[in-house]
């Protein structure tokens, strides 16, 4: 059997330092045993190569850990940051700092008491706005009623001028029914036996004074009739009856008249009490009544103003 040689060389010691051969396995020769045995060196420890190796696996670990990370977060979207939660602080730990500093203190009672002012000065401009609005819209509604009021009031007013036109027009000339007169009162009590007021207007005038037609129109009636002594009835073209009471006499017949046509005089026959104004009897007159439509008394002193006659 050769034998070893203890050089450099067979031991595994090359120049490139003692370190590097341990790392790697002895390749197998056939070698003696005992020999082996004889010249075999410490097995040196293996620290630093394991070191190494599980630096070198976990950095690669590591390598495919942040490789495989940032897979995932590419393929996954970014997710924006949770809101930190909000930070209140307690009303005692106002009241606190305010009781532990008063210059605070009096600043917060000053904007306090600025925010009330400021809060009522707004209310008070926003109610006197309310109000301002609210007397505006009254004033208007107003001026808008009295308008539509004056409107009406002239409107009629020119519907009764265009009706009195038209029945003047209708009528024709108008005059006064008798001369030297004198206007007695319209009504007087009646006398025991008289069932009503005086109706009509009484022409105080001397017994025979002419009563004449007012206007164009027809004698309908004449003759007695009672309380109303010798009377005269007189139809208008518009169905207006123009009675003519206590004349002592009667002058036209039944049939048409033209105006100033005499249909009578002045006398005292019938029931004749009336009284002027002053309470003394009137006397001879002529009791002028208007029966529009042949129905009942109206105001006769208004009737005849309403169609251009002053009395």
């Amino acid at each position: 059997m050769a034998s070893l040689s203890h050089t450099p060389a067979n031991l595994g010691i090359g120049t490139l330092g003692f370190g590097t051969q341990l790392l790697e396995p002895p390749q197998e020769q056939a070698v003696d045993t005992d020999a082996a045995a004889r010249h075999r060196m410490p097995r040196q420890p293996r620290t630093g190569g394991s070191l190494l190796g599980v630096t070198a696996m976990a950095a690669g670990l590591g390598a495919t850990g942040l490789a495989t990370a940032g897979s995932a977060a590419a393929a996954t979207p970014a997710q924006p940051p949770a809101p930190a939660p909000a930070l209140s602080v307690p009303d005692t730990a106002s009241e606190h700092v305010l009781s532990a500093d008063p210059g605070l203190a009096l600043a917060a009672r000053i904007q306090q008491q600025a925010d009330g002012q400021r809060t009522s000065v707004e209310e008070s401009a926003r109610l006197a706005a309310a109000q301002e609005a609210e007397a505006k819209r009254a004033a208007q509604q107003a001026g808008a009623q009295v308008t539509a009021e004056a409107q009406t009031t002239a409107e009629a007013q020119a519907t009764a001028e265009t009706q009195s036109t038209a029945e003047r027009d209708r009528l024709g000339t108008l005059e006064l029914p008798t001369v030297n007169y004198t206007l007695a009162a319209q009504s007087s009590p009646a006398a025991s036996h008289w069932a009503h007021l005086n109706t009509g207007l009484d022409f105080a005038a001397p017994t025979g004074t002419p009563v004449t037609a007012l206007g164009a129109g027809t004698v309908t009636s004449a003759g007695w009739s009672g309380a109303y002594g010798y009377r005269v009835i007189q139809t208008l073209p518009d169905g207006t009856e123009i009675w003519y009471c206590h004349l002592s006499a009667i002058s036209a017949a039944s049939g048409p008249v033209a105006a100033g046509t005499r249909l009578g005089k002045v006398g005292t026959t019938g029931n004749c009490p009336g009284l002027r104004s002053g309470g003394a009897p009137i006397g001879p007159h002529l009791h002028l009544e208007v029966r529009p439509g042949g129905g009942a008394p109206v105001d006769s002193l208004a009737w005849l103003r309403s169609h251009g006659l002053q009395p």
